[in-house]
């Protein structure tokens, strides 16, 4: 992959399995947001090319953005924006699922500008779940939380993976947090790709 004319990487060659939940690695500017966008389609290969399965539907949470105190919406009225404006039985219900199923259930009608950087979080994941996806990315999802909102936010995701089957993605620079929820690994380093089970990664490698 060539980007501003500047080799990012090349022979890249992984594939995610159904369920899986993997950790996508490597310093800043190996290639790690480059791929998450190739993956949601925002970028092309300059070589090559990727593909799911058919069908399947990719939700994304960003990393942690600080929103302003005054935000008026309601963390209910936020995880609702991408909803019709008169909204059905149906996503009424849905809606209440997401929340409860995201323990946001309790605080639904705080706003968003009162809520902890891990509840904000988890709001974001909480809109990602609406379009029901097949794989979740958590892009960074986890940098600027405290250690306590750190554990909650990704407890969720491992219960989400073994409940529903959830596919992870989760690029980090937190490896312990990493080993302690992802199975596998793909690590970008030196324009190339190495990947395998999380607990056999050679962190002088990643060093």
């Amino acid at each position: 992959m060539v980007f501003d004319n500047q080799l990012v990487f090349q022979n890249l060659n992984f594939n995610l399995k159904k369920g899986s939940m993997t950790a996508l690695l490597g310093p800043n500017g190996a290639g790690k947001t480059t791929i998450i966008r190739i993956l949601m389609g925002m970028l092309k290969p300059t070589a090559g090319n990727f593909e799911f399965a058919p069908a399947v539907k990719v939700g994304y949470v960003p990393q942690f953005r600080n929103i302003d105190n005054d935000y008026p919406l309601s963390i209910r009225a936020f995880i609702e924006l991408n909803t019709p404006i008169f909204k059905s039985k149906v996503v009424k219900k849905q809606v209440n699922h997401i929340l409860e199923e995201t323990n946001l259930t309790a605080i639904a009608n705080t706003r968003m500008g009162e809520a902890s950087g891990g509840q904000k979080q988890r709001a974001y994941l909480a809109q990602a779940l609406l379009d029901q996806p097949d794989i979740i990315i958590l892009d960074e999802a986890t940098a600027s939380l405290d250690p306590v909102a750190k554990e909650e936010l990704m407890a969720l995701i491992k219960h989400l993976n073994e409940k529903h089957g959830l596919t992870v993605l989760f690029t980090t620079h937190d490896i312990p947090l990493a080993k302690k929820y992802m199975e596998d690994y793909l690590l970008l380093h030196d324009g190339g790709l190495e990947f395998g089970k999380i607990a056999n990664l050679d962190m002088e490698a990643y060093e």
